[in-house]
Parts: structure tokens; C-alpha cells; sequence
């Protein structure tokens, strides 16, 4: 196994501009110049720094809480687990207790973090916080979705099942099924 340095100095950022901006996206260009001399111009997209959450409610330790909603990416209908920003001023359980209670209408009384994620480090500087959601009770507060999101429970020892299936394939929802399966063998 190879050694890591964890003294490795980050390439300079010799200059930094927005060269393209939509009403979700900025697109950062980055000109770097790294400790051996190499220069690069990198592009990425520049995240808002608040991150997100994704969480997996349990309606009991056997059954989880899926939600079914349209992707534009994809153009079809995807089950995964509830996730949004996190706004100004929360932290990432307050954040995953407002997003269970807008998309699938319960509050938890407990939430406690299992990793946090990067999407694509390489050219989007977003985190993901994924949490546990246990102790639920019913409570809905007002979304942005665009229509009602289908809740679907889900035993947790299908697993195999679910991950068979053609909409299942976010690989975010996919890294927390694993990090539950992990978490429930640690009981």
C-alpha cells in the first residue's frame, strides 16, 4: 500500500473569475500554478459553501423512508432518499429535520450524522452531510417541490432488491444505503 503525504502544498490560485453564471450555476476558472512549477487552468463550479443534506428516515430499525420524485437530468421519476441545502444560519440536523418534514412529512426526534460527501471534487465544491433519522412523528411544513413527493417504505433487508431497480441509480443515495447497512451491523 502506498504511502500519502499529508503534507502536500495545494497549488497556488494565481487568479479567479466567474466565466459563466445561470440562475443555479457559477462556473469558476481557476488559474493555478502548482509546488513544481506546472501551470493549469481548471475549471469548476462554485458552490454556494452551505452544503446539503440527505437523510434516511427509519420509520422503525427494519423500515426505511424512500421518496419517489421527477429528475431533470434524467427526465424520469428516481427513488432515493429525501436531501436539499442547507440554509443560511442552520446546522446540517436542523437543515435534515426541515427537509424530512417537507418531503415526507415527519419530524425526528433524533438525527445524528454518518459521513460527509464531495460530489465530483474535481469540479464542484459541494459537501453532503448524511444523516439517520429515527423517533419519527408526523409534521409537515411547506416545500418547494413543484408536486406531492411519493413516500414509499422500504424494508431495509431488501436491499438487494432495490438496488436492482432502474431508478435507483443516484449514487449519493446509493453510498447512504451503504453507510446504513455499515451503521446497522455496528448494533
Amino acid at each position: 500500500m502506498s504511502k500519502i503525504n499529508p503534507n502536500k502544498k495545494l497549488p497556488n490560485i494565481d487568479k479567479a473569475q466567474i466565466v459563466a453564471k445561470s440562475r443555479l450555476f457559477k462556473i469558476e476558472q481557476l488559474d493555478l500554478t502548482f509546488s513544481n512549477g506546472e501551470t493549469r487552468e481548471f475549471e469548476r463550479m462554485a458552490g454556494a459553501g452551505r452544503g446539503a443534506v440527505m437523510i434516511i428516515p427509519l420509520i422503525d430499525i427494519d423500515t426505511m423512508l424512500l421518496i419517489r420524485e421527477y429528475a431533470a437530468g434524467t427526465h424520469s421519476y428516481q427513488l432515493g432518499f429525501p436531501k436539499g441545502l442547507v440554509d443560511p444560519g442552520e446546522t446540517a440536523v436542523e437543515a435534515a429535520n426541515r427537509e424530512l418534514q417537507e418531503e415526507v412529512g415527519y419530524r425526528a426526534s433524533d438525527i445524528f450524522p454518518l459521513q460527509k460527501v464531495w460530489m465530483a471534487p474535481t469540479f464542484f465544491n459541494a459537501s453532503m452531510d448524511i444523516l439517520i433519522a429515527q423517533n419519527l412523528s408526523p409534521s409537515r411544513l411547506e416545500g418547494d417541490e413543484p408536486e406531492p413527493l411519493e413516500v414509499v417504505p422500504w424494508p431495509v433487508a431488501n436491499v438487494d432488491e432495490l438496488l436492482a431497480r432502474e431508478d435507483f441509480g443516484e449514487a449519493r443515495s446509493i453510498a447512504a444505503l451503504l453507510l446504513l447497512q455499515r451503521w446497522r451491523a455496528s448494533l
